[in-house]
């Protein structure tokens, strides 16, 4: 694995290193060992998954507070989509800062998402799958989110979203 901080401090991509062969192929998505050489978390508490049927379906922005903050590794394993993190660490230079990384199972790639950062993408083609490391348990009284329009974090979606649960559509402008 190849592991390239982004301009994000602490946010890295994550690209595999197949082995290719007549098969196929084979590569790590995963090796504790290898992240921390890198210095990134190892222990994960959940695998998650998630499907969006139709096109420019958008799936954020969350985040947990209180104890529960969540570091992620987001692989797309089916489809494309459009990832986006902003860093909602006060006390960071790149604070109120976003980053959009394209996955897709062509490129392989993942993204890892420290604790403090809301979190969100949207589907580019139809049937993405998305599956995701979690390094705490889901704590739905603890779970918030900013609204994926925020004038705040002025995000340049590749689309608009065409599918947005009512939830996400309701998140309120995050207050610097």
């Amino acid at each position: 694995m190849i592991f390239t901080e982004t301009e994000l401090k602490g946010a890295f991509i994550i690209d595999m290193t197949p082995i290719q062969d007549e098969r196929g192929f084979f590569g790590r998505t995963f090796c504790d060992k290898e992240f921390e050489a890198a210095g990134l978390e190892t222990n994960f508490a959940q695998a998650n998954a998630s499907r969006s049927r139709d096109q420019f379906t958008l799936r954020g922005m969350h985040y947990q507070t209180n104890g529960h903050e969540e570091i992620k590794v987001i692989r797309c394993v089916r489809g494309k989509i459009q990832d986006v993190i902003i860093d909602l660490r006060p006390d960071s230079p790149t604070y109120c800062q976003h980053i959009k990384v394209e996955l897709s199972e062509d490129n392989k790639r993942m993204l890892y998402v420290p604790r403090g950062f809301a979190h969100g993408f949207l589907s580019l083609v139809p049937d993405c799958e998305v599956a995701y490391m979690v390094s705490a348990a889901y704590s739905p009284q603890n779970e918030r989110a900013v609204r994926w329009d925020d004038p705040l974090f002025n995000i340049q979606w590749e689309a608009q979203p065409v599918v947005l649960s009512e939830k996400d559509a309701k998140h309120v402008d995050h207050v610097k």
